[in-house]
């Protein structure tokens, strides 16, 4: 058995410090909540009469969703990263948290924390630009174009899962059922309801779901040639974490040439051993020459031989 298809040897877990699925999930859940309790506000404002719904989403919603059309999109630009943590929801959010928990940590297992940011961010991204492009393209969507906005972490998803199932599709889950299902099979049945759910409702939310598949399956394909796609997100975010890190060397500096080559003080000083005829020795040549004829490592181990008596 490959390393990729071992079984899962530990449970799933939140607590787990410094750990970039958690991170993931609260950013999603602040949100969310954060939206729900406005969202309430307006309800109590408004009532039942059917204006809570549509100013909530006017006056707060359309400032984090995703636009289709590119003239409103060039007013919105940071909504290009909003739309993927932005839920409004109650079964909504909880799907795509359950799922990402699941995939995620999987992920985390198989290969560390460095992958899982950026392939949710690559597969959200990729469902973005799918989802603008096919109501600008298409004939059948293009008359939606100017109301058509996207939300929700299902592509950034859908490529962690995705990109789970090309590494270890023998990986298996819910081992209480017949020693487990393996994960290929629950991707390929999250594949063809994407696909049938295109002509029935949310096309542009089943087509971004596609694209950050083919994101997540791209992005392992190429990292097993050698290119990391994701290098780049990891060196960013920590030079971020290092802006205000004291201990952080400036640039141009070379620690190993300060300390070893351009140190000032010797790497270390040779102490000599204080032994009972190293103590004779010394003592002689104070008989014979004087105390003034000692050099100063002899001084030094007179000195630290007197302590240790004294102890």
């Amino acid at each position: 058995m490959s390393y990729y298809d071992r079984e899962p040897r530990r449970h799933l877990s939140f607590a787990q410090l410094n750990n970039s699925l958690v991170t993931l999930i609260a950013i999603n859940l602040v949100i969310f909540v954060t939206l729900a309790f406005v969202q309430a506000v307006y309800f109590l404002q408004y009532g039942d009469s059917g204006n809570a719904i549509p100013r909530f989403n006017a006056d707060w919603v359309s400032w984090f969703a995703l636009p289709a059309d590119p003239d409103t999109l060039l007013t919105h630009p940071w909504t290009i990263l909003t739309y993927m943590f932005t839920h409004t929801g109650v079964w909504h959010v909880i799907g795509n948290m359950l799922w990402l928990w699941v995939f995620g940590y999987i992920l985390q297992d198989l290969t560390g924390t460095k992958k899982l940011v950026p392939l949710y961010l690559y597969g959200a991204l990729g469902g973005a630009l799918v989802f603008i492009l096919a109501y600008n393209i298409f004939p059948g969507l293009r008359p939606q174009l100017p109301y058509q906005t996207l939300i929700g972490a299902s592509a950034g998803v859908m490529a962690i899962a995705v990109a789970v199932t090309t590494i270890s599709p023998g990986y298996r889950v819910l081992p209480v059922l017949n020693g487990g299902i393996p994960i290929w099979i629950i991707m390929i049945i999250y594949l063809i309801i994407d696909l049938a759910g295109i002509p029935s409702g949310n096309t542009g939310g089943h087509l971004a779901h596609l694209a950050g598949a083919l994101m997540g399956f791209l992005f392992v394909v190429s990292f097993r040639r050698g290119y990391d796609w994701g290098a780049w997100i990891n060196n960013f975010f920590e030079w971020i974490n290092n802006l205000f890190n004291p201990e952080k060397p400036k640039r141009g500096r070379v620690i190993k040439s300060e300390l070893f080559y351009k140190s000032k003080s010797q790497p270390y000083k040779k102490t000599a051993n204080v032994t009972e005829q190293r103590i004779d020795e010394i003592l002689d040549k104070i008989s014979v020459k004087g105390y003034d004829s000692l050099t100063d490592d002899e001084k030094d181990l007179l000195k630290r031989a007197s302590g240790k008596n004294e102890q």
